[in-house]
This record gives C-alpha cells, sequence and structure tokens, in this order.
C-alpha cells in the first residue's frame, strides 16, 4: 500500500504547480459533489432545462434542435440494406458483440453496469467512490464501458431511416430510457471515466438527428427525460475535463463532446460557453498531439484514427453551422489523412501498431478501405518516427519513432524497429496487436514488451523498462530513436535506424537494423548488426501473420505457405546468412487482430549468446528465391 502512494506522491511531485493545483481544486469539487450531484440533477426540471436553453416549450425546443444541420450524415454514402438490418435485428434481440466477447446474448434487460464477458458487477454508486480498475480479478470495465457508449444502436437509428418502420426507433427509445434509470447522473460506473460520457454525448445526438421525427421521439415525457440526461452529460464532462500537464485522446474526447453539446444546444449561456471552450481546447490540443508530419503522438495507429475523427468531427459540425475552421487546424487534419492513407495497405487493412481498443469516435462515415490507399507512394514521418515502403502489392510499416505520449508510454509499445510486411499481396509479417488493458496486467505487460514485437532484445531487457508492473500507462522513455538512411526510389527503398534502448547495459550496445524492399521481386531484406562490445544474449524475433505456415527446409531456409487477401495461397522463402552461431528457433506465438481477442501464431526467433555479430535475412516469392546476386551485392557494400 505504501509504495502505491509514494509512487503516486513521487508522480504528483515532477508535474508543474499550475498542474498541482488545478488536480487539488478539481478533486476538491469532486468531493463536494459527493453530496451536491444529486441535487444538481434534481434542479434540472423542465423548466428550468427550458430557462436554459431560451425555449418557451418543449415542442419548440425540440424541433429547434432537430432543424440544425448535424456533423455527419446519418447514412453513409454507400449503404448495404440488407447488413444495416441484420445488424439492427441483432441489436434488437440484445444480441451483442464487443471487446472480444464473440455474440452475446444480453437477455431480455441488460445490466449496464457488468462484465458480461466474467459476470463482475461495479456498485451504483458515487463514481469517485468506484475502482474499476480490479487487479486482482479478470474483469474488464471497459464491456459495461462499450455497451453505455451505445454504438452498437447505430445500425438501428440506421434502419429506421432506410425503413421508417417505428419499431426500430422505438427500441433506442427504450433502450435509452432504461440507461438513464439505471445510471443516475454522477452515480454508476458508466460515470467513473469523462470519456464515457463525452463518448455518449457523440453517440446519442446522432441517435436523435436518426430518429427525432419519430413518433416513438415525439412523447413529451420522453423528449424530457432525453434532453435532460443530454444536458447533465454535458454538465458532468465540463466539470470533470481529464485535464493533465500532458493531454491525450481523453481529453480530446471531452473537449469534442463539449463543441456536439454546445452545438447541439446552441441556444443559452452554458452550451454557448461549452462550445467555446470545447474548440479552444481543440485549437489548443491539435498542434500539442499531431506532430507537424500528422502523427499522433500516442504512437498507436488505432488511436490515431480515433485521435482524427475527434478533432475532425467537431470541426465539420461547426462548419455545417456557418463556423469557419482555422487553416492551420485543417493542414493538420490533412497531415493526419495522410499518415492515414500511407498505412493503410492494398487491400484496406491497417498494422497493428500500440494499443487498440477498437474504439471510434462515431463509426457511420464510411469510405471505402481500398479507396484509401491508392496512388499512395513510400513516404516517411520522421517527427512521427514512421517510415513506409510500398507498391502495388508489397507495404512495409517501420517504426523508428519515440515512445507514446511524449516519452511517457501510454497507448505506445517498445516496439522501435520494429515492422509489419505485406509482400506480393500476402501478409507475412505481423505485430502482435494490444488484447487488453486492466483485465489482465500481466498480458497488457506481455503485449507492450520487446519480445512482443519484431525488434531486437538483448539480454532479456526491455528497450524502455516497465515503470512497475501495476503501472499500465507509462513506460521509461529509455530507447531514443535515430534514423540514420532513408531513401526511396523505383527499384529499391532503403531505410536504416537504431535506438538506445541498451546502452543502459554493463557492455553498451546499439542495435542498428536496414531494411530494403526490392519492389520488382517484391522481396524485404534485413540486416541487423549491434554497436557495442561484450557476451550478450541476443534475440530477433519474427512475428508471422496470423495464417502463415513455416516449414524449415534447411538450416538457413524456410517455406511460407501464405493467404493474400483473396485467400490464394502465395509461397515464399526465408532465408538467412550470418556470421557467427545464430539458430532459428520456430515457436508458438499470439496475435490480437482486435481487443480482447488472442489467435495463435507462428513466432520465428533468431537466438546466439556471445559478442555481437550480424545476422542477415531475407524473405523472396519462391518463384524467384533463387536470385540473391542483388541481396550478396548489397551485403558486399556495406
Amino acid at each position: 500500500m505504501f509504495s502505491g502512494i509514494f509512487e503516486l506522491l513521487r508522480k504528483a511531485l515532477r508535474k508543474p504547480p499550475r498542474v498541482l493545483l488545478g488536480r487539488l481544486s478539481r478533486e476538491l469539487r469532486a468531493e463536494a459533489d459527493r453530496y451536491f450531484a444529486p441535487r444538481r440533477a434534481e434542479a434540472l426540471n423542465e423548466r428550468v432545462l427550458l430557462q436554459n436553453t431560451h425555449a418557451s416549450t418543449l415542442p419548440e425546443l425540440w424541433d429547434r434542435l432537430a432543424s440544425r444541420p448535424y456533423a455527419v450524415e446519418i447514412l453513409p454514402h454507400r449503404v448495404d440494406r440488407e447488413d444495416i438490418l441484420e445488424k439492427a435485428g441483432r441489436a434488437m434481440s440484445h444480441r451483442i458483440e464487443l471487446l472480444g466477447s464473440g455474440p452475446k446474448s444480453l437477455g431480455k434487460r441488460i445490466d449496464w453496469h457488468t462484465d458480461f464477458k466474467t459476470g463482475h458487477s461495479w456498485p451504483s454508486t458515487y463514481f469517485r467512490g468506484i475502482d474499476y480498475n480490479n487487479p486482482e480479478r479478470s474483469s474488464d470495465v471497459k464491456v459495461p464501458w462499450e455497451l453505455s457508449r451505445m454504438q452498437w444502436l447505430i445500425p438501428v437509428a440506421q434502419a429506421f431511416r432506410l425503413t421508417q418502420n417505428e419499431r426500430y426507433a422505438a427500441f433506442i427509445t427504450e433502450t435509452i430510457d432504461d440507461w438513464i434509470a439505471n445510471n443516475p447522473y454522477a452515480s454508476s460506473v458508466n460515470w467513473a471515466c469523462t470519456m464515457e460520457p463525452a463518448m455518449r454525448i457523440l453517440t446519442w445526438t446522432y441517435l436523435f438527428h436518426a430518429c427525432s421525427s419519430s413518433i416513438a421521439w415525439r412523447d413529451a415525457a420522453f423528449q424530457f427525460r432525453f434532453l435532460r440526461a443530454l444536458y447533465l452529460h454535458a454538465d458532468f464532462t465540463e466539470r470533470y475535463l481529464e485535464r493533465s500537464d500532458v493531454n491525450g485522446n481523453h481529453f480530446t474526447a471531452n473537449a469534442a463532446a463539449l463543441v456536439f453539446a454546445g452545438l447541439f444546444f446552441e441556444t443559452g449561456k452554458a452550451p454557448a460557453r461549452w462550445l467555446q471552450m470545447g474548440w479552444a481546447e481543440l485549437c489548443d490540443e491539435l498542434p500539442r498531439q499531431v506532430f507537424s508530419d500528422g502523427v499522433d503522438f500516442e504512437g498507436s495507429v488505432a488511436y490515431h484514427r480515433l485521435v482524427y475523427e475527434l478533432f475532425q468531427f467537431p470541426a465539420l459540425y461547426r462548419e455545417r453551422r456557418g463556423l469557419v475552421t482555422p487553416s492551420e487546424y485543417r493542414q493538420r487534419l490533412c497531415a493526419m489523412e495522410g499518415f492515414i492513407r500511407a498505412f493503410t495497405r492494398p487491400d484496406g487493412s491497417v498494422p497493428l501498431w500500440g494499443d487498440a481498443d477498437d474504439a471510434r469516435a462515431l463509426p457511420v462515415l464510411s469510405a471505402h478501405p481500398q479507396e484509401l490507399p491508392q496512388g499512395i507512394e513510400s513516404s516517411a514521418f520522421p517527427i512521427g518516427g514512421f517510415y513506409i515502403m510500398r507498391n502495388g502489392s508489397d507495404h512495409v510499416f517501420i517504426d523508428c519513432g519515440p515512445v507514446g505520449m511524449l516519452g511517457r508510454g501510454g497507448h505506445g509499445h517498445n516496439d522501435c524497429l520494429a515492422f509489419e510486411a505485406v509482400l506480393n499481396g500476402a501478409h507475412l509479417v505481423a505485430d502482435c496487436g494490444a488484447y487488453v488493458y486492466t483485465a489482465s496486467y500481466m498480458e497488457r505487460n506481455r503485449f507492450r514488451s520487446t519480445a512482443y514485437h519484431n525488434t531486437p532484445q538483448i539480454d532479456g531487457v526491455e528497450m524502455n523498462r516497465f515503470v512497475s508492473p501495476d503501472n499500465l500507462w507509462n513506460l521509461r522513455d529509455e530507447a531514443f530513436p535515430e534514423t540514420r538512411l532513408w531513401q526511396t526510389g523505383a527499384t529499391h527503398d532503403q531505410f536504416q535506424g537504431t535506438h538506445s534502448g541498451y546502452i543502459k547495459l554493463r557492455n553498451p550496445v546499439r542495435p542498428l537494423r536496414t531494411i530494403v524492399l526490392d519492389h520488382n521481386r517484391h522481396a524485404l531484406f534485413i540486416h541487423d548488426t549491434f554497436e557495442g562490445a561484450g557476451e550478450h544474449a541476443f534475440e530477433i524475433p519474427i512475428h508471422l501473420a496470423p495464417g502463415v505456415i513455416a516449414h524449415p527446409e534447411s538450416s538457413d531456409r524456410v517455406r511460407l505457405l501464405a493467404p493474400d487477401s483473396g485467400g490464394e495461397i502465395r509461397e515464399f522463402i526465408l532465408s538467412w546468412s550470418a556470421t557467427a552461431d545464430w539458430t532459428l528457433h520456430v515457436e508458438a506465438g499470439r496475435c490480437s487482430p482486435s481487443y480482447g481477442v488472442a489467435i495463435p501464431i507462428v513466432r520465428l526467433a533468431f537466438r546466439r549468446q556471445g559478442v555481437p555479430r550480424p545476422l542477415s535475412v531475407v524473405f523472396t516469392p519462391a518463384d524467384t528465391a533463387a536470385d540473391t546476386t542483388w541481396i550478396e551485392r548489397f551485403i558486399n557494400s556495406r
């Protein structure tokens, strides 16, 4: 217990005084709200709500809100009617699938406070008194949180717009009413993190604009309950902003929600304040959280997409209301989109890089994924630290960037110099993903460890050491990246980089990795050397993508069978050249393609004990594997 208190004190003392004072002020207010929160909610009766929004009657307010443009189109441009109706049918039967749960039937009434994957429930009490991490249990608070974001209702709303069948709209009113009744203001686990009510603001405003004209949503009693709850969500978000000295996607979600709430209600002192405050924070945070090359500083592909939406949708909402987006804001969004286009593969898939919890701001816009990467060439994002080699059928994603959150870790992993590779249309090498967060501290740390990434590890040491086993969101900032070479050309792309993660060893060592993509042969060459001396244990893992089968054929050759995006099996040869006693071990590995899911894969591990020696490996399509002259020329040129 005392070690935990000392760790909190140590972290607190490193923060600037203004941050400490702000935190103290918020803590005192939160404790006072333990007694005043129920009164705040009770005070917002219909008369006060109308007064706060400058409306004479509830129908007048409702019609005014419904008449205003929304941030996004309710239906995507290309509608798969059968898919929407099928998803809506599952939702209306309470057959829910989220966060790796598989299809689950939640019964007639949803228990909003329970992790239905494990059965653990959190109490219905003031949010400040709820311990939702539960390190001694396998429960995952993200399950009730994700359920309560209600994005699974979006297909139901879309089904209503497609069919005008009232049963869809009625189902949504019943579900929202049930949630409101079982989650009083500030008094359940679904209020325990401000990002959760913030994300509900986005979903509920979308559901409103999809269904407000329905008969079910014209019931005056429901209209008041819904608008009152939405107003309280904005009030809560403003009171409990997740502000820190270094803000991340939680704070961005808070600010985005305030913009949404401000534009939704629009009229009145509080909505005007929410809009002004939220937009000011977004404008301040965008250049802080997103590097000038367009890469989000959290070091995660999945969170890059989420953060892009959290910055983008409020800007779209404002523009639809006739408000101007500053050019520098728009340019940074365009840079973020440029990174998305670059990391999206020819088949529309994306690398499993850093943390991923499948989160989206509003999963309703659906540009076809294969439209995103068309015409994109190899590109570098040197500030964010990502390098992407690509052509029409090859895609190699390389990390030579800092640990996330400006050196704190956050959603970044120990993955510097790691890579993913698609060759000749087949996904060969994969990152292992993230798997889970608080559901298992041990698994959380495994999946963000060096050993779970395609990068050299020395003496079994983490390139960025963990702060402690129970600190799931921080890493020590030790592996400072350095890019030494980046060249692109019509026939070859070449990268070379290193990091300082192992200079902390008694005999310091720097891994130096060179990666070359041959565009014509669809071949990939990886050359690892080590700058330093002394005896060490070296391991260089390569995690094969899901579905790839490895057949060792000789002491320096493995045949790989990999399905391409169309299901056709393509054959590759993995060969290697070593100047010392490197040995290959074919092992069982794991990959997490989405949150809560872990599947078996093949892990190849090159190991040796001794002084530093280089290792060269090459992936080549089987029908061109005999042509190794280009490899020999490259090695001789080193």
